[in-house]
């Protein structure tokens, strides 16, 4: 199982654009394969930070739909309402495996 912490930071008074493209992603990404659940979470200290935490079966399933070419659309409207670029962290359960 793969969990992928992605990171914003939104411009000011840009959270209902913001919030609209992040809801039409999950809807899209609800059924890709392997796609297990997400949240979105923002931060309490600071609002316009906000945290998905997207749940895959696999790295696979997660970088199938990372490359997917209607996330990356998505993904390139929604930048242009943030301060800095998203940051993306995988991690998997378990060992490390071996890279082939």
């Amino acid at each position: 199982m793969v969990k992928v912490l992605i990171k914003r930071h939104i411009n000011e008074g840009k959270a209902k654009d913001v919030f609209g493209l992040l809801n039409k992603q999950r809807a899209i990404a609800m059924n890709q394969r392997g796609h297990i659940k997400g949240e979105t979470l923002m931060s309490y200290q600071n609002p316009h930070s906000l945290l998905v935490i997207s749940t895959w079966q696999s790295m696979e399933n997660w970088l199938a739909w990372k490359e997917n070419k209607e996330r990356r659309a998505n993904e390139a409207k929604l930048e242009q309402f943030l301060e800095t670029p998203t940051e993306y962290d995988e991690f998997i359960f378990g060992t490390y495996p071996s890279k082939k």
